[in-house]
């Protein structure tokens, strides 16, 4: 399973996105989060290939690539524990 966020590195919501990642690794050690800009080609890809709309976006897709859970907004970010939930499949 991964777990990933799209968002923008330079937006307004990018250092709470970022304080999210630092803060989730330090209280699941051993359990990432990828972060992907939505400005690169691989963040685009993972936009378009799943219907993201709004960000930024936390993603939950299993390991054959179906999309599991997401949530969108910067009000909206899942609870560390129910991410970790997922991230540990």
């Amino acid at each position: 399973m991964q777990v990933a966020i799209l968002y923008r590195p330079e937006s307004e919501y990018s250092r709470r996105v970022e304080e999210y990642v630092a803060d989730f690794e330090r209280f699941h050690p051993g359990e990432n989060i990828k972060t992907y800009n939505i400005d690169s080609i691989e963040g685009s890809h993972m936009a378009q290939l799943y219907g993201i709309m709004e960000y930024p976006a936390v993603l939950a897709v299993a390991d054959d690539g179906v999309l599991q859970q997401f949530w969108t907004g910067v009000d909206k970010m899942p609870l560390m524990n129910d991410l970790a939930y997922y991230a540990r499949q």
